[in-house]
């Protein structure tokens, strides 16, 4: 298994459990996604395969197992389902749903930043997936565009359907296995709540935190705190206040500032409760503010609704 870190490609076709390994997806410091054929159910999967001195590591092991029971039993549209997890010849692996589409980094990535109606859809289900996370008292710990996969919706009512993934099952478990040493946390140091940071504990609140950071690059195209080097972006985020939102997109109310300031701010009790609470305050704002989630008009409308119906026969064929 040592050499498949080094060199993914090395996996491609053999069988790992009941799968056999079709491509890579994605890998980091602790793990490789393959995209996997379920040879039981003849179904395409994402196979997230885990770092081999993570399995040597009895406590991990069993928070492993524990944790993935945990994040399977969660049922919920806007959650990757978790098929099965387990070990096999030493390597810990989770089969997930495998989801065609994009993720928001890539999205954001060509687009720069997205409508306000399109911010809040996204944001309103990654809320969602969140919440329902909170309630299991599993806390995410890296919300981040990457994990957030954007698929194709339904209608034009629902353009995309979007999943949160990578919930970790491992987040939590390398904090006690030594594999964090002092200091250090488990994140991604865009969109890291300052409770990360300092190894205070934490909540749903700390992905309240990311989830603001997150909403706000969909907004502007940047995260809220851009430096030259990772201690400095460490110290903003725990120290520095959030600059407004709307300094950084013109026509924007103050109220989405003050939505913002709220889920950024650096003590979790100043914070909203919940992702949920924390959506539904900035899809407000944003609606009687005028920058609504609702898509403007045509412009062969606009009259219409500055005039009222008078004479509206001439009005809406005006060009």
């Amino acid at each position: 298994m040592g050499p498949a870190f080094a060199r993914p490609s090395d996996l491609i076709g053999r069988r790992v459990a009941a799968y056999r390994v079709e491509g890579e997806i994605g890998h980091g410091g602790m793990a490789v996604v393959y995209r996997a054929r379920d040879l039981r159910l003849d179904r395409t999967v994402a196979l997230k395969l885990l770092a081999p001195q993570l399995a040597r590591n009895d406590t991990f092991r069993q928070r492993f197992v524990h944790e993935s029971r945990v994040a399977a039993a969660i049922d919920h549209p806007h959650i990757v389902p978790v098929f099965e997890a387990g070990e096999t010849d030493g390597i810990l692996y989770i089969a997930m749903r495998y989801v065609r589409g994009q993720d928001l980094r890539a999205l954001l990535d060509r687009a720069g930043r997205l409508s306000v109606a399109d911010a809040c859809r996204i944001a309103v289900q990654v809320a969602s997936a969140l919440d329902a996370a909170h309630a299991h008292e599993l806390v995410h710990r890296d919300v981040k565009p990457g994990n957030i996969l954007v698929a194709e919706g339904t209608d034009s009512d629902h353009p995309e359907h979007v999943y949160l993934t990578d919930f970790g099952l491992t987040k939590k478990s390398l904090s006690l296995t030594g594999f964090t040493s002092v200091g250090q946390f488990v994140g991604t140091l865009d969109y890291v709540a300052p409770e990360q940071i300092s190894g205070r504990p934490v909540d749903g609140r700390c992905d309240v935190y990311s989830l603001g950071c997150v909403v706000f690059e969909t907004l502007t195209g940047a995260p809220p705190f851009v430096r030259d080097d990772d201690m400095a972006l460490l110290w903003a985020h725990q120290f520095d206040p959030p600059p407004r939102v709307s300094e950084r997109r013109a026509g924007l109310p103050a109220a989405v500032d003050e939505v913002l300031a709220k889920a950024l701010a650096k003590t979790p009790e100043e914070r909203y409760g919940t992702c949920l609470e924390f959506v539904a305050a900035l899809r407000r704002a944003a609606a009687a503010g005028g920058a609504s989630a609702v898509p403007a008009p045509p412009r062969w409308a606009t009259p219409v609704l500055r005039t009222g119906l008078r004479d509206d026969a001439h009005v809406v064929g005006r060009p």
